[in-house]
């Protein structure tokens, strides 16, 4: 559980970060108050947020564009309007000069925007002081092009060109005011719609992974997260759900643990209790003896119990590493086939290596495939009436270590079922010769720890055959293949 409430706050804290509280309403249940989001105030908040920053960003580079090409514009305007200016002044000249104002209004009904004479002393600043070198100026702030006209102190002035009366208008603005609006507003809509299609998925994503981390943190585990409809959460959706299934795992394995233990410790503890109390109620030294070597026998059982459980426990929490050596299989073999005769009972053990070449060589953790193949050898010798055999082999690339014997075998029913914690095939038999039903399930973590796995199967001994398969690793080349 402390796994799935660390994994719970990183979930939230990363959630808060991308959509804080404050963007949700509270409310009232049976654990109190509770977060739950509004998909409206998010949408507004970040469609907020990116149209203003994209709106900033244009106006920006609108000026940043207007300051570089003014003087290029500016250019243009001058040679495109020198023709027009022109044919203007040659009609003045044709009329005295009384006759200009007339002239220039008759001129300007047939023009889009004003015409007008100006004296000098009227002309902006910036227009005066190169009106009389003969240039046509261009005053961007009052939109306006000034030429000079020969004698009087007169120019003529075009502008301003921007509409600011008569048909142009459109609801009370300018047409290009209008224009730009409503283009920004069709934009505005467009982009809305398009953000909300976009986020509508994500948010659902995101929504999903609250519930199920919320789930999580109460306590049901059985809650998982829907596969992600946007392709940036599903790298998340799917490592939550594996680690919501590896939450899960470790607990049923704990709580089975416990009820094991707790099953398994009742007969140990009562025999001791029944030899204590007996102990004391007895005068005779012998019979003390007796006791104290039956009590010495129980706690070896309990210490042998303890030692297997936390074994176990510490396998299926992958919390032990493997530090693999790279070892003759037949040599190796070899050694731990004499390290194993002491356990036999009077029973015979034979090693086959005729399907293993000596040179031949695979990576391994000694200690612990040593416990593992001592484990097979001890369940061989529970059950087998005289002879066991210990075989190898290295095939497409996979080795395989068989344990024979020619006991009762395993029903075909319970082959996959007898790796499991605490499963016995005769809980009388396993009593009577020290099983605890720990040893094959802790063969079973070693291989999947090694990649590989254990299995059992019926044997040409005409007992049970129980093996241990792992691959063999790309380093280690061809040549341990025969």
């Amino acid at each position: 559980m402390i796994g799935a409430e660390s994994s719970v706050a990183a979930l939230r804290q990363a959630y808060q970060l991308l959509f804080p509280f404050r963007g949700c309403h509270k409310r009232r249940g049976r654990q109190g108050y509770a977060q739950r989001y509004s998909l409206s105030r998010i949408f507004f908040r970040f469609y907020l947020v990116l149209l203003g920053s994209f709106a900033l960003i244009a106006c920006l580079a609108h000026l940043f564009v207007a300051n570089i090409i003014q003087d290029v514009d500016n250019r243009y305007a001058q040679h495109f309007m020198r023709g027009t200016f022109a044919l203007i002044e040659a009609e003045l000249y044709r009329h005295d000069r009384k006759d200009w104002p007339q002239v220039i209004e008759a001129l300007g009904k047939d023009f889009a925007y004003r015409l007008r004479l100006v004296e000098h002393a009227r002309l902006p600043d910036e227009a005066r002081a190169q009106i009389d070198q003969g240039k046509i100026v261009v005053s961007s702030a009052h939109d306006e092009m000034y030429h000079a006209l020969s004698g009087g102190g007169m120019a003529l002035a075009l502008g301003p060109f921007t509409p600011v009366h008569g048909p142009e208008l459109a609801l009370g603005m300018p047409l290009r005011l209008h224009t730009r609006l409503s283009i920004w507003v069709v934009f505005g809509l467009v982009f809305a719609l398009a953000l909300f299609i976009w986020l509508r998925p994500i948010f659902r994503d995101l929504e999903a992974l609250r519930q199920t981390a919320l789930a999580l943190g109460e306590g049901r585990l059985e809650a998982r997260t829907p596969s992600a409809r946007n392709w940036i959460f599903a790298p998340l959706s799917d490592s939550l759900n594996s680690m919501a299934d590896r939450i899960q795992h470790l607990i049923a394995t704990q709580k089975e643990l416990t009820n094991a233990m707790s099953h398994e410790l009742r007969t140990p503890i009562a025999r001791l209790r029944f030899a204590g109390e007996m102990a004391c109620a007895t005068r005779s030294e012998e019979e003390r003896r007796h006791l104290g070597k039956m009590m010495k026998t129980d706690l070896d059982e309990l210490e042998h119990l303890i030692d297997a459980s936390l074994t176990y426990a510490r396998l299926e929490r992958n919390t032990l590493e493997l530090h693999p050596k790279t070892v003759g299989l037949a040599q190796w073999l070899t050694e731990e086939t004499k390290r194993l005769r002491p356990l036999l009972s009077g029973k015979t053990l034979r090693l086959d290596l005729r399907e293993l070449a000596p040179e031949q060589r695979v990576s391994l953790d000694t200690q612990h495939m040593a416990r593992a193949l001592g484990n097979l050898v001890r369940n061989a010798v529970r059950y087998a009436r005289q002879r066991i055999v210990i075989s190898a082999s290295i095939k497409n690339r996979v080795v395989s270590i068989h344990v024979d014997d020619d006991g009762i075998g395993i029903p075909e029913e319970k082959r996959k079922t007898i790796f499991a914690a605490f499963s016995r095939l005769d809980r009388a038999c396993d009593r009577a010769t020290d099983g605890y039903g720990l040893g094959l399930a802790i063969t079973r973590r070693i291989l999947i720890l090694h990649h590989g796995h254990a299995c059992a199967s019926a044997s040409h001994l005409g007992g049970a055959r129980l093996s241990l398969e792992w691959p063999v690793e790309e380093s280690q080349g061809t040549s341990l293949v025969p």
